[in-house]
C-alpha cells in the first residue's frame, strides 16, 4: 500500500487529540456530579488509571507492529483470527453508536446562532453535508486530516483560554463546596470522564501513514495524554473562581456560562468552537475507523472492493464512503445512554488489546520493540489493571440504563454475541480468500 504523504509528530498529536477529545465540551456533567474540586480530581486521576495505561500499551504495540489496521492486527497476531475479528467488530459496532452523535452536535451548536436550522429537515441535511465533507477530506489522505486537525486544535481551545485568563484576573468572592459526596453522581462523573478520555488506540489504525511510527507513536501518545488532561482541568479549575454554582452546569452549558462570566460575544465563540469540536472529532475518527473495513477486506471478511485506494493519497476511498453512509443512516440517535454503551463496547475491545500486549511478550519476545511498557515483565499486567477495574465499574453501573427497552448491559452483550455469530458466517461466505490467507500465514 503506497504512501506518498505521511503524518508527522504534531499533526498526529492533533489528530489523536480529536480522536479522544473535542476540548472541554462534554465535561459539564462532571462538574455537576462532583463539584469543582471533585471534577479536577476526577479529570487528573482518570487519565492516570484509564488513559496513560492505554497510551503506554499503544506506544509499545504501535512501535513493534506499525501496521495498517493497528489494534485489529495486534490482536489477530497475538490471539488469532477469531479474536482479531472480534476486536474489529466491537470497534465498528461502537462507532455505529458513537459517530452519529457528532453531526448532531454540530447542528445543535450552529442552531444556537442560526435557529432556522431547527426547522424541518434542515438540521438533518446539514448533518449529511458535514459527513460528506469529512468523507471527501479523508479521501484526500491522512496527512490532510492531520494537518487540518493541528489548526482546528488552536481554534477550538482559544475561547476557553479567554475564559480561563478572564476568571483568573477577575475572581468572584463567592465560594462553593469543592467536592460532592453523592455516591451515584460521583460515579456518574467518573463514567463521563472515562468517555471523555476514550479512543487512544484509534490512532493506531493508520500506522502505515505515519512518518517513522516506531518513534512517533510513543511520543505522540505521551504528549496527547497530557494535552487532553490539561485542556479539561485548567478551564474548570479557573471557573471555580467564577462564583457560578456547580448545579448550574449541565450538558452544553459552557456557552451560557462563558458568556455570563466574560461577555455575550464569547457565547458565539464557544458555540463556533463546539461546531469545530464536533467536526474535528468526526473527521479524525473517520480516518481511524475507515481503515478497519480495508484490512478486514484484505483478510477476506468483506468484499475486495473495500481494498481500493486513491492513487494520490493512498486513502481507502471505498471503505470511507461505506462507513460514511452507515453513520449517516444512524443520524438521530440520542446522546442519552450513549456513554454507557460506548464504554461497554470499547471496553471489550480494549481488554483484547491488553491481552494481546501480554500474549506477545510471551509468544514473540523477539519482536523489535523500540518502546516498551516499563517495569519489565510485570509492566503489561500492571498497566492493564487500572482500565480493567474501570471497565468493571462501568459494567456494574450499566444496570441503571435502559436501551431499546432492555438493560444496557444486556443490549451491549447482545452486540458482543453478534460478533461470535458473524465470524463463522463471513468465514464461510469468503472461505476461498480466508483459506489462501491462512496458507500464507502458516
Amino acid at each position: 500500500m503506497k504512501r506518498t504523504r505521511r503524518l508527522t509528530l504534531w499533526p498526529l498529536i492533533a489528530a489523536t487529540y480529536f480522536m479522544v477529545s473535542g476540548g472541554p465540551y462534554g465535561t459539564e456533567d462532571i462538574v455537576h456530579g462532583a463539584g469543582y474540586g471533585g471534577a479536577v480530581i476526577v479529570l487528573f486521576l482518570t487519565p492516570i488509571f484509564w488513559s496513560l495505561p492505554v497510551a503506554l500499551m499503544v506506544g509499545e504495540l504501535s512501535s513493534a507492529i506499525p501496521a495498517e489496521g493497528g489494534f485489529y492486527v495486534w490482536v489477530k497476531r497475538a490471539l488469532g483470527r477469531f479474536w482479531g475479528f472480534q476486536e474489529a467488530w466491537l470497534s465498528l459496532a461502537a462507532s455505529a453508536f458513537d459517530m452519529a452523535i457528532y453531526p448532531t452536535l454540530f447542528v445543535i451548536y450552529l442552531s444556537e446562532l442560526l435557529p432556522a436550522l431547527k426547522v424541518g429537515h434542515r438540521g438533518v441535511l446539514l448533518g449529511l453535508l458535514m459527513i460528506a465533507v469529512c468523507a471527501l477530506w479523508n479521501i484526500a489522505g491522512a496527512k490532510a486530516v492531520g494537518d487540518s486537525s493541528f489548526w482546528l486544535f488552536f481554534l477550538l481551545l482559544s475561547p476557553f483560554a479567554v475564559v480561563t485568563l478572564w476568571v483568573i484576573a477577575h475572581p468572584s468572592p463567592v465560594s462553593y463546596p469543592t467536592m460532592r459526596l453523592n455516591h451515584k453522581d460521583f460515579i456518574g462523573a467518573i463514567l463521563v470522564a472515562m468517555w471523555n478520555y476514550m479512543g487512544w488506540d484509534n490512532a493506531s489504525t493508520i500506522a502505515e501513514e505515519v512518518e517513522n511510527p516506531q518513534r512517533t507513536y510513543p511520543l505522540a501518545m505521551t504528549v496527547a495524554v497530557a494535552t487532553v488532561a490539561l485542556s479539561y482541568a485548567i478551564p474548570i479549575a479557573a471557573m471555580s473562581r467564577s462564583g457560578i454554582a456547580p448545579d448550574a452546569w449541565e450538558t452544553g452549558s459552557w456557552a451560557e456560562l462563558g458568556s455570563s462570566v466574560v461577555a455575550p460575544w464569547l457565547k458565539i465563540a464557544i458555540v463556533i468552537g463546539g461546531a469545530i469540536s464536533a467536526f474535528g472529532m468526526f473527521n479524525s475518527l473517520v480516518m481511524s475507523y475507515s481503515r478497519l473495513p480495508f484490512v478486514m477486506a484484505e483478510d477476506g471478511y468483506l468484499p475486495k472492493a473495500f481494498t481500493r485506494i486513491t492513487k494520490s493519497s493512498g486513502a481507502p476511498w471505498v471503505a470511507i464512503i461505506f462507513c460514511a453512509i452507515g453513520w449517516a443512516a444512524c443520524l438521530g440517535i440520542g446522546f442519552e445512554r450513549l456513554v454507557t454503551l460506548d464504554i461497554l463496547l470499547y471496553g471489550g475491545s480494549l481488554l483484547l488489546e491488553f491481552a494481546a500486549l501480554i500474549a506477545l511478550r510471551v509468544t514473540a519476545p523477539e519482536l523489535d520493540r523500540p518502546y516498551r511498557v516499563p517495569l519489565g515483565r510485570a509492566g503489561p499486567w500492571l498497566v492493564a489493571a487500572g482500565p480493567t477495574f474501570m471497565i468493571a465499574l462501568a459494567v456494574l453501573y450499566s444496570g441503571r440504563e435502559q436501551i431499546a427497552g432492555m438493560n444496557a448491559f444486556v443490549f451491549g452483550s447482545l452486540v458482543i454475541v453478534a460478533g461470535f455469530v458473524l465470524y463463522p458466517l463471513l468465514r464461510f461466505a469468503n472461505r476461498r480468500v480466508t483459506e489462501r490467507r491462512d496458507l500464507k500465514v502458516t
